[in-house]
């Protein structure tokens, strides 16, 4: 390389510690969350996931193995910032997040009615700042609304999944990180579709770990394997609906 493309790199990355080569991954603007998966790490600018910012993950249905794969990064939210649940598909399993080791002290479940208080929802809890992790289950939000999210989102730490079907990979978005996940036996099967970096065009696949036995017993579940969101919980374990506060 020449003396002058050498000076220009170094010009570049001095000007602002977001600028990045297309050939190269961006590094991130602050922290984030190790995923727990090192093949999938060292492919993603800053090494893991981000925080303030969209992350999509796009998928066929619900229960491919995306909460497990989420797993090792929620576990490093301190108990006191809640995860919120916005808009599953089904009730979340208290036990199978007791299984886990998640109180459910720590989960906040809201499920509106309407697909705009959803979406309004987000955005307070994301402005709000105080929740440790965002997963927001989302079939087709319009683009202003993904652009104003993404915006909230940059306000805070908060780490911030939104689901969406896979047909959405064909759609634009603010996202800087879109992943579309498939099924792929005990693995799961990663392509990123978009990322601050070189186009990655080859699916990564990721060993899952086993899921946890039910809570209270010492043999292997007999839940789905992916019983995070699947089933109605007992009116002893309900999380929490969001305090006045928080949705004000």
């Amino acid at each position: 390389m020449s003396a002058f493309g050498i000076s220009s790199a170094t010009a570049h990355a001095a000007i602002h510690p977001l600028l990045w080569r297309g050939s190269q991954l961006a590094r991130a603007n602050r922290p984030g969350l190790e995923t727990g998966h090192p093949d999938l790490s060292r492919h993603l600018p800053g090494g893991g996931w981000p925080l303030g910012s969209l992350t999509e993950l796009l998928l066929a249905q619900p229960g491919l193995g995306e909460m497990r794969l989420l797993l090792p990064a929620l576990r490093q939210l301190p108990a006191r910032r809640s995860i919120v649940l916005l808009h599953p598909p089904h009730a979340p399993c208290a036990q199978a997040w007791l299984a886990h080791r998640f109180p459910a002290s720590q989960l906040l479940w809201i499920d509106p009615s309407q697909a705009a208080d959803a979406l309004w929802a987000a955005e307070r809890i994301l402005q709000h700042g105080s929740c440790g992790a965002l997963l927001y289950w989302s079939a087709r939000p319009p683009a202003s609304a993904l652009r104003r999210l993404h915006l909230a989102a940059q306000a805070g730490d908060t780490a911030f999944f939104m689901f969406r079907h896979a047909d959405a990979a064909r759609a634009s978005s603010p996202s800087p990180l879109r992943l579309l996940l498939r099924p792929a036996g005990d693995h799961l099967s990663v392509t990123i579709l978009k990322r601050r970096g070189p186009h990655h065009e080859t699916p990564l696949l990721l060993p899952l770990a086993p899921p946890a036995p039910a809570f209270g017993s010492g043999q292997p579940s007999s839940e789905p394997r992916h019983a995070f969101v699947d089933q109605r919980l007992p009116d002893a374990a309900q999380p929490r609906r969001p305090e006045p506060a928080l949705a004000g």
